[in-house]
């Protein structure tokens, strides 16, 4: 593991990565989701495509990399193409999985390998619309602090900072961003994800105009079990890609 110091926006960021296969040339960076690290994604494709120079990258906030800022998927972009640029990289391939797929996406790499990538917003449920409803209420009686009571999963625990990052990036529409993307894209998809629907991917793949989409058995996590084929595919579709 190694750490690299970035600054954006008058921000100090230390970005916690790690580098396999250092002697290739060509460069597959590889990004997690909200709420992991870079660990998960190594454990997954750190033994595959071994003619590709792997970075694996804890994004700002999460892992061992630092974040006091609020930020959106555009801030994460701009600071991972520094960090990019300090290293002297540029990824023949991004891989990203859920949040790091709009990250990716936002990089415009040759090849773009999305796994149950977000970005498509999916309406809450009824019990969730309520809760934000009631916490709305709550705010102005001075009650804010009950607000811990209805945080989802995936921003509890954290900062201020992050938790405002958090609200921001899952309320982003996405659907501009994958219509303008000129990468070749790889789009793999668990068949019972309920973090990002079936449905969500069948969509980003119809508005990507040059991809490819899988639906595989498998939840949100399902790259775990398909390494493999994953694996064979990049082969198929992203040698040559420059």
């Amino acid at each position: 593991m190694a750490l690299k110091e970035i600054h954006y926006k008058e921000q100090s960021f230390n970005l916690s990565y790690e580098i396999l296969n250092p002697t290739q040339e060509a460069v597959l960076l590889v990004l997690h989701g909200w709420g992991s690290n870079k660990e998960i994604m190594k454990q997954a494709f750190g033994k595959t495509l071994a003619g590709y120079r792997h970075l694996y990258l804890d994004l700002p906030g999460f892992g061992y990399s630092s974040n006091e800022m609020v930020l959106s998927t555009q801030d994460y972009a701009a600071i991972v193409k520094l960090f990019l640029q300090t290293l002297g990289v540029a990824p023949t391939i991004a891989m990203g999985h859920s949040f790091g797929g709009k990250v990716s996406t936002l990089l415009a790499p040759p090849c773009l390998v999305l796994l149950s990538s977000s970005g498509i917003l999916v309406e809450k449920p009824l019990s969730v619309r309520l809760k934000i409803a009631l916490v709305k209420l709550l705010k102005p009686l001075g009650l804010a602090k009950l607000r811990a009571l209805f945080v989802a999963p995936d921003a509890q625990g954290m900062s201020h900072a992050m938790y405002e990052t958090f609200k921001n990036v899952v309320n982003e529409h996405f659907e501009d961003n994958f219509s303008a993307s000129k990468s070749k894209a790889l789009c793999f998809w668990g068949k019972e994800d309920t973090a990002t629907p079936l449905f969500t991917g069948e969509k980003i793949a119809s508005l990507i105009q040059d991809s490819h989409f899988y639906a595989l058995e498998g939840d949100h996590f399902f790259f775990l079990q398909h390494t493999a084929f994953i694996e064979h595919t990049i082969l198929e579709h992203c040698k040559g890609t420059h």
